[in-house]
């Protein structure tokens, strides 16, 4: 096995892994399982799935502490921003995961597309679980707060925490007269982990998507995206 590959990658993010091939598990998509075929090399899914949980405790412990007075929905609504897959899919770009996922060849040339940021997110989440798997909470904790929990501040402070969706259908019938309406375009990857690809429309025009492992999140990121295309701010 090659884990030899993310000694420089270890360095970056300053994790030096007992198990090395819990670390290639991380960044293993179950495309390259397919094509592959090789004996003993487990996908990345079990480990996204034990990720999310621990991010989720991690910022909903940090949210909780840093802001003593702010309500549960405003927390709520600070973590759904902080901990969706556009936000965890440009960190793990920042700290060069990207170089470094095992993809199928077609998977692999697939760049820059919400697919891609999906798999880049579910990585990220289970890169988190493999550091817990390997050092333990405290060592996942101080990597989130380096590396995902900073993001915070600009969050609140440009308002990004606020529920899209009502403020989208807020803009749409001041400037235009038109109730925004929902549809699910697509649905990405196997039922246990499910991505839905969600577009808003005003009327017939398709103003935006947005991606989300629910269909609420889905809204609600293309709510935003939508605010983005209509310059509504």
């Amino acid at each position: 096995m090659k884990e030899n590959r993310f000694k420089l990658f270890e360095e970056y993010i300053g994790v030096t892994f007992h198990n090395k091939a819990v670390l290639r598990e991380a960044f293993t998509h179950r495309s390259y399982i397919n094509e592959i075929h090789e004996r003993g090399l487990s996908h990345n899914e079990r480990l996204e799935f034990l990720g999310d949980a621990v991010v989720e405790l991690s910022s909903t412990d940090f949210l909780y502490k840093k802001y003593p007075n702010a309500t549960e929905g405003d927390l709520t609504n600070y973590r759904a921003a902080l901990v969706n897959a556009v936000t965890l899919g440009n960190i793990a770009i920042d700290i060069g995961m990207e170089n470094y996922l095992l993809l199928s060849k077609g998977e692999a040339k697939d760049k820059g597309t919400k697919a891609r940021e999906i798999i880049l997110a579910n990585a990220f989440e289970a890169l988190v679980g493999a550091i817990y798997l390997d050092q333990g909470y405290g060592t996942a904790d101080t990597f989130l707060k380096k590396n995902l929990l900073g993001k915070t501040d600009e969050i609140v402070k440009k308002g990004l925490w606020r529920d899209a969706k009502s403020f989208f259908q807020e803009e749409a019938q001041d400037a235009v007269g038109i109730t925004p309406a929902y549809k699910v375009m697509r649905e990405i990857g196997p039922d246990h982990d499910k991505q839905f690809v969600v577009g808003v429309y005003l009327d017939k025009e398709l103003v935006a998507e947005g991606t989300g492992k629910s269909k609420q999140e889905a809204e609600q990121n293309a709510a935003g995206e939508g605010l983005k295309v209509k310059g509504w701010k």
